[in-house]
């Protein structure tokens, strides 16, 4: 039976070779993903400690950061060689245009101590003295600084001050490259550019001769409590630790939509071989009757596929790696961090991907295998068995219209009960009542997207849709793999919808000026708003601020805007909001007793309550109960907490004033600010909303191989029909058919088989979407259904365009063949 299957194997090739193609696709995205991850996670362990090659004992800080003074007691252990505070933080770099350098600064303190310095230096050296600065190599060149020349540097703390430029450091693939500048500075350099009150960690080098653990030990005394004392091979592993983690995270998310790639390929295989098997009906019937048992049936088909599996997914791996050196390529492109690093073709991953696709193939054809093994082999040689049609059986499609309605019901409660679990539940069940429902729902669905096909296409789409339908099982599994590629695109479409138009419309309640500054990876500098403040051209400078004291939210609000962001007043006057008085939110008035009048204490201080406000939906689950916030004016918020700053500031020109001139004076300060920006209020929310766009564009992406592997197996069913209907066709040809019409009905059966998956598709995905929307507008109370139908037209759109193309070589195969030899099979 070997011999024989694999000659059935080399005469059927053809028909195989689709459903091997969903094999590779699924394989290489698998393999590229490990591939890709394992050469950055190599990348990654040659970089880990790249920082720490000197030091042999580290102290940790805990909750509060360590003080300078702890600092010089460790230095003062005996047995310690040179001991330096760390931190990193957030800062900016002016460039020599006189603009802040684009992208997301790091700063580090650098030890000033020979003995403890381990940077890659490219040119020059590294800081020995406050007032120099070390910048990453791309930054200098890019900018054209010089060494010995001045850099302007400032952060949280204030303007930008120079600093002279010692050297070049390359930090690439380290946690330090984030895709902007590198600012390397002296320790209390770094602790005036980011406001910090003391460093992350303290580094030490021991003394020569001096034992590791014996060190260890000391510095932990003085060091005392609050704090982690670390050896050396303490501080590698966490080095190593914290390299990958991004990575295995990274590696989890692609290998989720490898995942999905997988899953809808077993589809297409399992499709395949229920039709080809069907097709074998007869040669199967013969071999059984010269002697073959089901078993040695069965053994020889889970054979084929196993077969098929690992040549497709030898041919997986090879096309994962190329996809792997792409997508390295590409990143690298992009400054991606850790990427560049090359590729890692391990046995492991070979092994992995091999065993995946051949376990997929054998499994997926394991159910029709079983089937076919199982006609009896006198019935199997009438030309009925060959061409049966037989529907689901009661029993599956009575489970699955309840598992169907049970996902629905899921679905449409989640909002209700407020669980996001319940909204996956529901996704899942409604899929499988699809799937199991699917031999009744996807035929009625044709047939009724087949009446306006009949009325543009006439005769020819009615033998579209009567070929389509024909059997209900095969349709309903072609249909159904599109179902998961194009439900979770939808999915995601509309809940990246439902997300920017929230996000638009809490700012368009929050911010009350068209203008405003944004501070860059941290809070706006302190003087920056005192800056703005003092300018006579600018009426008003708002920095939105908050802090939780005693269960109460305290925020800062000014009283030339708070009227723009409140929804109602329920008691009061908003506008007598000023210093001592202030505005009570109308939860916390009524869980306090709180009315117009009365003293209150906040924050160890006394205040008058101004009104009763309402000001929209608060998110629930923060630090406080959702609407137990007051808002104050700024200088009684600076009095209470003066060293807590905002990320926002609104600005309003004074009276007189154009906004022209106002945003000129705003610029000529914010230009001193690296770490702050000036944007309009349309930009503001671009910034905001688009991190979702690339979210939405990279899932998409990653989907889309998906979509492409379940129009392969639209393509691999109408191409496996064609042959099953040779006869047939040669018959519509011979009465008049003509070769376009033939084109043309081989397109419309595809396109309707497609175009019903994704509208299955859509429909799953957008209640999915609503579905989680509504859990989160329960929870938040800001995030509301938005359905983006110019997106998910275009998904059908995408959808039926494709169908079409896929249609082209089955058309072609079907009329390849003359009438007359067609006749006669």
């Amino acid at each position: 039976m070997t011999g024989l299957t694999l000659r059935t194997m080399r005469a059927d090739a053809l028909r195989l070779l689709l459903s091997a193609l969903a094999v590779v696709l699924g394989v290489a995205f698998v393999a590229g993903t490990l591939i890709l991850t394992d050469g950055m996670k190599r990348g990654a362990y040659e970089r880990a400690g790249v920082f720490d090659r000197h030091t042999d004992v580290a102290v940790n800080a805990g909750e509060d950061p360590i003080p300078p003074a702890l600092v010089e007691r460790v230095r003062a252990v005996d047995g310690v060689r040179a001991a330096a505070g760390e931190l990193t933080g957030t800062a900016g770099v002016v460039g020599s245009d006189g603009r802040p350098v684009l992208g997301y600064a790091v700063v580090a303190a650098i030890p000033t101590e020979a003995a403890l310095q381990s940077y890659d230096v490219v040119a020059g050296r590294l800081p020995q003295r406050t007032g120099e600065v070390v910048l990453d190599a791309p930054t200098v060149a890019e900018e054209g600084f010089v060494l010995g020349g001045p850099v302007r540097v400032g952060g949280s703390g204030g303007a930008a001050r120079a600093y002279t430029l010692v050297g070049t450091v390359d930090v690439a693939g380290t946690a330090r490259d984030v895709g902007g500048p590198f600012i390397g500075l002296a320790g209390p350099d770094a602790l005036a550019v980011t406001q910090q009150e003391g460093y992350g960690r303290i580094m030490v080098a021991a003394a020569p001769g001096v034992p590791a653990a014996e060190l260890t030990g000391r510095v932990a005394a003085v060091a005392g409590g609050g704090v982690t004392v670390q050896d050396r091979q303490a501080v590698l592993d966490a080095a190593v630790d914290d390299a990958v983690r991004d990575l295995r995270q990274f590696n989890l998310l692609l290998l989720t939509f490898a995942a999905v790639a997988v899953v809808v390929a077993g589809f297409v295989i399992a499709n395949t071989f229920a039709i080809v098997l069907a097709q074998r009906t007869r040669r199967t019937a013969l071999l059984r009757l010269v002697g073959a048992t089901r078993g040695q049936v069965l053994r020889a088909t889970l054979l084929e596929a196993a077969v098929t599996g690992l040549a497709a997914s030898a041919l997986g791996v090879a096309v994962g790696a190329g996809v792997a050196v792409g997508l390295d390529a590409l990143l690298a492109a992009f400054d991606v961090p850790m990427a560049g690093a090359g590729i890692a073709v391990t046995a492991s991953t070979v092994l992995v991907c091999l065993l995946l696709g051949t376990v997929l193939t054998v499994a997926s054809a394991a159910v029709p295998a079983w089937r076919g093994s199982r006609v009896a082999p006198v019935a199997a040689l009438t030309d009925a068995a060959v061409h049966a049609t037989r529907g689901a059986g009661r029993v599956r499609l009575a489970v699955g219209a309840l598992v169907l309605a049970a996902g629905a019901a899921a679905l449409g409660s989640a909002g209700v009960v407020g669980q996001l679990p319940l909204v996956a539940a529901g996704g899942v069940l409604a899929f499988f009542g699809i799937v199991l429902f699917g031999p009744v729902l996807v035929p009625a669905l044709v047939r009724l997207l087949g009446v306006p096909a009949r009325r543009l296409f006439g005769a020819t789409a009615g033998l579209a849709v009567a070929n389509a339908v024909r059997n209900p099982r095969r349709i309903a599994a072609t249909a159904t793999a599109l179902v998961i590629g194009i439900g979770l695109v939808s999915a995601f479409v509309v809940g990246a919808g439902s997300a920017k138009a929230s996000i638009e419309r809490v700012v368009d309640r929050e911010i009350g000026v068209d203008v405003v500054v944004v501070g860059v990876g941290g809070s706006l500098p302190g003087p920056l708003v005192d800056e703005l403040a003092a300018r006579p051209e600018l009426g008003v400078v708002h920095e939105l601020r908050g802090r939780v004291s005693d269960g109460v939210e305290l925020r800062t609000a000014h009283p030339a805007l708070v009227g723009r962001t409140l929804t109602a007043v329920d008691a009061g006057d908003a506008g007598r909001l000023g210093p001592g008085r202030v505005l009570v939110h109308r939860e916390l008035a009524r869980a306090r007793g709180w009315s117009v009048g009365d003293t209150v204490t906040l924050a160890g201080r006394s205040f008058t309550v101004a009104a009763v406000v309402a000001a929209g939906p608060a998110p629930a689950g923060g630090s406080v109960p959702a609407g137990h916030v007051v808002d104050v004016v700024d200088a009684d918020f600076s009095r209470l907490f003066p060293a807590v700053r905002g990320h926002l500031a609104e600005i309003d020109p004074a009276a007189g004033v154009s906004a022209e001139r106002a945003r000129e004076v705003v610029e000529s300060v914010v230009a001193r600010y690296p770490t702050a920006n000036l944007v309009d209020q349309a930009t503001y929310k671009k910034s905001l909303t688009g991190t979702i766009d690339m979210v939405l564009a990279f899932v998409v992406a990653l989907l889309g191989l998906a979509v492409v592997i379940a129009l392969v197996g639209v393509a691999n069913t109408l191409s496996l029909s064609v042959v099953e209907r040779t006869r047939e066709n040669a018959v519509l040809r011979a009465v008049g058919l003509t070769r376009g019409r033939m084109r043309a009905m081989l397109a419309v059966e595809a396109v309707l088989t497609a175009l019903v998956g994704a509208v299955l598709g859509v429909g799953l995905g957008t209640g999915v979407g609503a579905g989680a929307m509504a859990v989160v507008t329960r929870l938040s109370g800001e995030f509301t259904l938005v359905l983006p139908w110019g997106r998910l037209g275009l998904v059908l759109l995408v959808a039926v365009l494709a169908a079409s193309a896929a249609s082209v070589l089955p058309a072609r195969r079907a009329l390849a063949r003359p009438i007359v030899a067609s006749l006669g099979d």
